[in-house]
């Protein structure tokens, strides 16, 4: 990855702890994801900019506030739900499940 704010992992000061990029498992699909991403940064990446319905009304819910406040992107993340996209850093082997009720937490 390049561009004039990334910084190659070995000037990263945090120091990933996981290989540059890997695999995780988005709705079924296996896709690439990166060290540090959060599951909403895969999703968005994925061009998903909405992966849940509202309870009342069924409107389609996403990444809103980003900082783990609001609750508009919980999802199921291996098998927990209510998980906030925003707020979970992706691992390498995760199972990330956009669909169905039981990601309203």
């Amino acid at each position: 990855m390049t561009g004039p704010y990334l910084l190659p992992a070995h000037l990263d000061p945090v120091q990933p702890r996981y290989q540059a990029s890997f695999a995780v498992e988005v709705d079924g699909r296996r896709v690439t994801a990166h060290a540090g991403q959060t599951v909403a940064a895969v999703l968005m990446s994925l061009g998903l900019t909405s992966w849940r319905e509202s309870g009342g009304r069924g409107r389609r819910r996403g990444l809103f506030c980003g900082i783990g406040v609001c609750a508009e992107c919980v999802l199921v993340v291996n098998g927990t739900p209510g998980v906030r996209a925003c707020l979970r850093s992706v691992e390498p082997g995760d199972v990330i499940s956009t669909r169905g009720r039981e990601e309203r937490g």
